[in-house]
């Protein structure tokens, strides 16, 4: 919500927006934030900090609210955004994958039970959100590498779309609840709504540094996502598929509407191609 808050204040001229937005990430660092742990907790009960599981996707999160703030005018320096980035750069950057490790239990010691595609995809948005705020190439820069990671390197594995799921060794993990393709947090399956995320993430990365596979393999994604899962009797995109390519998930969430249609806007702009508005269109 202060992410919401702030560039909506920043696009529609609306400083009262920006003032809730700044409450909000004012809680953020006084509630949530751990100073002598430099640490955030992941909840909080009865406004002190609960849950200290160190989460990257929730990181990925404080990365993009500062960085909404400092777009928006909240805030007169990037410091923030550096110390949250530095954060992440001792504690969960994989330098020789090219990616996020996902969780580090409250006591210190690393989770090696999981590896995942949902955090880095975050974190993804969020250093292009970082790299827009500052104009600091290293965030633009760590976007790049994410992207080649899991939409080149880690796709071509998982034939040609990002998998969700994957062990230490960042080798697909085919059967991560596989009896639970529902999972709110972690489902089983290709997600449409991340392929298309993740689309997106390229095509925003595109305008800055552009590279003809990136455009490239946005579209690939947006329109292999689109034609498996648009439901053509009811309309819009269902939540997952399998690697058979049937349905796993017919329930439509928001969000994947939502992702899609910004997608398709993007994809539009950069191609020109009239099927993107009708499927922005289909989506309305």
């Amino acid at each position: 919500m202060v992410i919401n808050f702030m560039l909506a204040g920043k696009l529609l001229d609306r400083p009262e927006l920006i003032e809730i937005g700044k409450h909000g990430l004012d809680y953020v660092e006084k509630v949530h934030y751990v100073a002598d742990k430099q640490s955030y907790a992941f909840t909080v009960k009865n406004h002190k900090p609960d849950d200290m599981i160190q989460q990257a996707y929730g990181y990925a999160f404080v990365l993009a609210a500062h960085a909404a703030a400092r777009t928006a005018g909240a805030t007169q320096d990037d410091s923030d955004i550096a110390r949250v980035f530095d954060i992440l750069e001792q504690r969960f950057w994989l330098p020789e994958r090219g990616a996020y490790l996902d969780t580090i239990n409250a006591d210190g010691s690393v989770d090696n039970s999981y590896r995942g595609q949902n955090s880095n995809m975050h974190m993804c948005e969020a250093m292009i959100a970082a790299y827009e705020a500052t104009k600091d190439k290293r965030y633009l820069d760590r976007a790049e590498v994410l992207s080649e990671t899991f939409c080149r390197e880690l796709a071509e594995k998982a034939n040609g779309f990002v998998w969700e799921h994957y062990t230490v060794d960042f080798e697909v993990d085919w059967d991560y609840n596989k009896t639970d393709p529902t999972n709110i947090y972690r489902p089983w399956g290709f997600q449409p709504g991340h392929q298309n995320e993740w689309a997106k993430n390229l095509l925003n990365i595109h305008r800055y540094t552009p590279k003809p596979w990136m455009l490239k393999r946005a579209q690939e994604l947006f329109d292999g996502s689109w034609d498996l899962s648009w439901d053509a009797e009811h309309g819009g995109l269902v939540y997952g598929f399998g690697p058979d390519k049937k349905w796993c998930d017919s329930e439509k969430y928001f969000w994947v509407q939502g992702e899609s249609m910004a997608t398709a806007a993007l994809l539009f702009k950069a191609t020109g191609e009239a099927k993107y508005v009708e499927r922005f269109v289909h989506l309305m």
